[in-house]
């Protein structure tokens, strides 16, 4: 299968199975998104809507659908993956491009809690209090490569920085090792074992505990979720990332396969996960 790679939203970008005009046309999408809702761009709409100085700022079509799946995410997971942290992002360091991070001296700052709950969409307006910084990372690559594969004619699988998804059977590796057979669908990994620095000599990540303004004390190093979507998968794996030792369950509960990276290297797989491998493969 034919691919095609180029770099994008602070990841690589893998197209397999794309004719030259499909991959053309998944590049410019992750381009434009990335246009929108970077936080690292000052020209972009999220950060236009996040200078906004009162509580009303006008937004795109566009910006409204993505902001509302943010807040369909928060919903599902009861706050977990909440689109209310820029500010608590930032105070953990994570405050550039992170080509552009560097460890620092100054210990990390505690941001404010998630307060999804606050913001209002509708007519092209959002409503939030004010000062508060939207972040939509929680969403926007997930959708984004579930976009680009509805762009492939054919078979063929989009992954941005090892999320996925994907229309016919492809073998992937899993952190840590191992590897497993996607058919069909999403598969994403959250985790804190790529994005992360130092402040003070303790190292931070973006996964931010909407409950406490600071990066998760999870004991997950890595967390992966199949899906229907990437989106789907995306979601859930930083639920239950932040979910730490409830995680499994949360997961099994929605019949969703996970596998567990603790950070010594042991790996731990759900019940829905080993029921997801076929008799006679074997699962990583």
């Amino acid at each position: 299968m034919s691919s095609h790679h180029f770099p994008a939203m602070g990841c690589q970008v893998a197209v397999g199975g794309a004719t030259s005009n499909e991959a053309a046309r998944i590049e410019e999408l992750f381009h434009e998104r990335d246009r929108m809702f970077s936080r690292f761009r000052a020209d972009s709409e999220l950060s236009r809507v996040n200078r906004a100085p009162g509580e009303l700022a006008r937004v795109s079509s566009e910006f409204e659908a993505m902001a509302r799946r943010a807040l369909r995410a928060a919903a599902s997971t009861g706050g977990l993956v909440d689109p209310t942290l820029g500010e608590a992002v930032e105070a953990a360091g994570y405050d550039r491009d992170f080509d552009e991070l560097a460890d620092h001296p100054e210990p990390a700052l505690t941001g404010p809690p998630g307060r999804w709950r606050s913001l209002r969409l509708g007519h092209g307006l959002l409503s939030r209090p004010q000062g508060l910084r939207i972040d939509l990372n929680g969403v926007v690559k997930g959708r984004t490569v579930d976009d680009a594969l509805c762009l492939i004619g054919g078979d063929g699988y989009v992954s941005a920085g090892g999320d996925l998804a994907t229309r016919g059977t492809l073998d992937v590796e899993l952190p840590g090792g191992g590897a497993v057979r996607v058919v069909h669908g999403g598969l994403a990994t959250s985790g804190s074992a790529r994005r992360r620095w130092q402040r003070a000599g303790l190292w931070q990540h973006h996964l931010i505990d909407p409950r406490r303004g600071r990066p998760s004390e999870s004991p997950w190093l890595e967390v992966t979720v199949s899906a229907g979507t990437c989106l789907q998968a995306d979601v859930a794996a930083k639920a239950a990332f932040l979910l730490g030792l409830g995680g499994p369950a949360w997961l099994d509960a929605r019949g969703l396969p996970g596998r567990f990276l603790f950070r010594e290297g042991r790996t731990l797989t759900n019940l829905a996960w080993r029921r997801s491998i076929p008799r006679g493969e074997a699962a990583a």
